[in-house]
């Protein structure tokens, strides 16, 4: 017999080969294949075994959950999808919390003397620093995470190990007034390659985990990915024009 799971919590093939493995050693389980795009886990077992076993095999970093299937005349599954709407608002709480506080600081360096394009440049110079931040906290995993949607870190490996400095040096260009034209063109470049994916993946319904602050936090790829991405890309579109 087969059954599907839910796995949140992969980021590479590393984690891809730990669910399969850990999964496998179970007895009566005779085949365990996962699709890290899809975040699933198919698993093939000689007699039925609980899901709460299952879990118990598995690492911390991973949650497992029986897949559901959906019913739009089921009023359990929009019970289901209900819940997962709030574990997902759950997950994003962390990016929704730092954006916040980098807006609320940009604000506070200029109420007294208020400017447009001082608070665009240090709110984007601060967005920078603290995202590269938590990339530089698994310089090794992340790249393997940020491939998974950026279509350029796909082609040339190298770049999504690079990518953190990038960001980091796009933060002190913000922040100390340097070269700021080319900052901002590079922050369309970048970021508008970035959005391209995360439009891509979005579209195609596939469940994998942002890469936006590194792999320090399990954040799912939603729509505020997109939204975080768009707030830039028009703040450095305005600054260019005006």
């Amino acid at each position: 017999m087969k059954h599907t799971y839910k796995i949140t919590g992969m980021t590479c093939n590393n984690c891809k080969a730990s669910v399969e493995k850990n999964l496998g050693e179970l007895e009566y389980v005779t085949n365990v294949s996962v699709n890290l795009e899809k975040g699933e886990a198919e698993v093939t077992m000689k007699q039925h075994i609980e899901t709460e076993t299952l879990k118990k095999a598995l690492p911390e970093k991973y949650t497992l959950s029986e897949k559901q299937e959906r019913n739009v005349f089921s009023s359990s599954t929009m019970a289901t999808e209900t819940v997962e709407e709030k574990s997902k608002l759950q997950q994003l709480k962390p990016l929704l919390l730092i954006i916040f506080y980098i807006a609320v600081a940009s604000i506070l360096l200029h109420y007294k003397n208020w400017s447009w394009s001082a608070f665009m440049l240090d709110f984007m110079g601060l967005f920078y620093i603290v995202f590269s931040f938590f990339k530089m906290l698994d310089l090794k995993g992340f790249p393997e995470s940020f491939r998974m949607y950026d279509p350029l870190a796909k082609r040339v490996p190298v770049y999504g190990k690079i990518y953190p400095f990038i960001e980091t040096a796009l933060g002190l260009m913000f922040l100390l007034r340097f070269e700021v034209n080319i900052a901002l063109i590079i922050t369309l470049v970048v970021l508008g390659i970035t959005t391209f994916g995360v439009t891509k993946t979005l579209l195609d319904k596939k469940s994998i985990k942002c890469a936006c602050l590194g792999t320090a936090l399990d954040l799912p790829m939603t729509e505020a990915t997109f939204i975080e991405n768009a707030i830039m890309i028009i703040m450095a579109t305005l600054m260019l024009i005006f």
